[in-house]
C-alpha cells in the first residue's frame, strides 16, 4: 500500500491510498465504513441522446466520482472490493453507483480517521515492501502449500504421492520431486512444517537438489499437518522470526493467553458490556477485537476510550481461527490488569 496524507484537522481529512496487493484490498475493506466519501476513477453508463424514442446505445465513460459509501464487500476470489453508495460529486449526483476497486487502482478517502485506521495504513505500507511468506506442510504422501496473507493463510495447492508400487521405484523420491516443481516458482521465505522427520528429510533433499531454495527455508516441528500446521508454526513464532510484521502470530498468542486465563478463572472480560465496564474502570490492559466489528462506530468509540486509558488494541482477522474464536465470544474481549468483582 502507498499512502499520501493531506493535513488532517482533529483526525478529519483526505488520505489518498494506492493498493498494490490483495492484502491491501483487504485493508481497504476495513478502513472504509458507511458514511465515508470515496473518490475514484470509474466507468459509468451514459445514454446517447437521439431523436428516437429510445436511446441509440448505452456507453460507458471513464469519469471521476465521489461516492458516499453505504456498503462494502470484499471479494478475495475476484481480488477486489465493491463499494456501493450515492454519488455526491460528479455526473448524476444523487444516483447510486458501485465502485470496483482492485490492486493498482488509486482512491482518495475523506473521513474522520481514527488512530486504529492510521495504524492499519502504516502496517499496510510497511508490509508492501516485504515478500510473501509460504508454508509447506508435509507428511508422508501429502504436501500442502499455503501463502501467508495479512487476512490469513491462503491454500495454494495440494500434492499427493502416487499409490503405484513397483520394483526399483522410489516412491518418496518421486514425491519429493513432485513437491519441488511448484516450489521453483515461489519467491521469498519458505517454512517447512509438519510432524515427524519427513520435513527434515525434505530440507536435506532441497539442500542437495535446490540449494537456492533451501537457503530461504526454516523448519517448524508441529503436531498436525495441513492448515493446523500453519497455525502451529505461527504460534511458535517461526514466521514472526522471519518478519516482524506478521500479525497472525500475535493473534494466536493472545488468544491462547485469553483461553488460559478463562480456564483459571483469571482476569478477563468478553462481550461489549463487560469490556466497556473494564475500560471504564481502567482495568483493560489489552483489548481484542475482530475486524468485522470495526464497522460499528460504537465499538470504534469504545476502542478509542481504551486507548485513552493506555490499553493496547489488537484487531483479529475472522479469516483465521483465533478471530473465529473471538467472534464466537461476541467479537470483543480484554485481558485485564486485575479481575473485576
Amino acid at each position: 500500500m502507498k499512502a499520501e496524507y493531506d493535513f488532517l484537522k482533529d483526525g478529519f481529512g483526505e488520505i489518498r491510498l494506492f493498493p498494490e496487493t490483495l492484502d491491501d484490498i483487504w485493508h481497504l475493506a476495513h478502513l472504509i465504513r458507511p458514511g465515508d466519501l470515496v473518490f475514484a476513477m470509474t466507468f459509468r453508463s451514459t445514454e446517447s441522446a437521439t431523436d428516437k424514442l429510445r436511446p441509440e446505445k448505452v456507453e460507458k465513460k471513464l469519469m471521476r466520482l465521489g461516492v458516499r459509501i453505504e456498503r462494502t464487500e470484499f471479494h478475495s476470489e475476484a481480488h477486489r472490493i465493491r463499494m456501493h453508495g450515492v454519488i455526491e460529486s460528479g455526473s448524476d449526483a444523487g444516483s447510486y453507483h458501485t465502485l470496483n476497486i482492485e490492486p493498482l487502482h488509486e482512491i482518495a478517502v475523506v473521513k474522520r480517521w481514527t488512530g486504529l485506521d492510521r495504524e492499519r495504513i502504516d502496517r499496510a505500507v510497511r508490509a508492501s515492501s516485504a515478500g510473501l511468506i509460504h508454508v509447506l506442510s508435509i507428511e508422508d504422501g501429502e504436501a500442502q502449500l499455503f501463502r501467508i496473507r495479512q487476512y490469513g493463510p491462503e491454500q495454494v495447492l495440494t500434492i499427493q504421492a502416487g499409490s503405484g508400487k513397483r520394483e526399483g521405484f522410489d516412491g518418496r523420491q518421486a514425491f519429493f520431486e513432485s513437491v519441488l516443481s511448484p516450489l521453483r516458482d515461489v519467491e521469498g521465505p519458505l517454512v517447512i512444517a509438519g510432524p515427524g522427520f519427513i520435513k527434515d528429510d525434505y530440507l536435506s533433499y532441497l539442500k542437495a537438489q535446490a540449494p537456492e531454495i533451501a537457503e530461504r527455508c526454516a523448519l517448524a516441528d508441529t503436531r498436525s499437518a495441513g492448515r493446523g500446521a500453519v497455525q502451529e508454526a505461527i504460534g511458535q513464532g517461526v514466521i514472526a522470526s522471519i518478519t516482524e510484521d506478521i500479525q497472525l502470530a500475535r493473534e494466536v498468542r493472545l488468544m491462547e493467553e485469553f483461553l488460559a486465563r478463562v480456564g483459571r478463572g483469571g482476569a478477563v472480560a468478553y462481550g461489549t458490556d463487560e469490556v466497556a465496564r473494564a475500560i471504564e474502570y481502567g482495568a483493560a490492559e489489552t483489548v481484542l477485537v475482530t475486524d468485522t466489528t470495526l464497522h460499528d462506530m460504537a465499538v470504534v468509540e469504545l476502542l478509542e476510550a481504551a486507548e485513552a486509558q493506555r490499553a493496547t488494541v489488537v484487531v483479529f482477522t475472522t479469516a483465521f481461527e483465533p478471530g473465529e474464536q473471538l467472534e464466537a465470544l461476541g467479537g470483543i474481549a480484554a485481558l485485564l490488569r486485575y479481575p473485576l468483582s
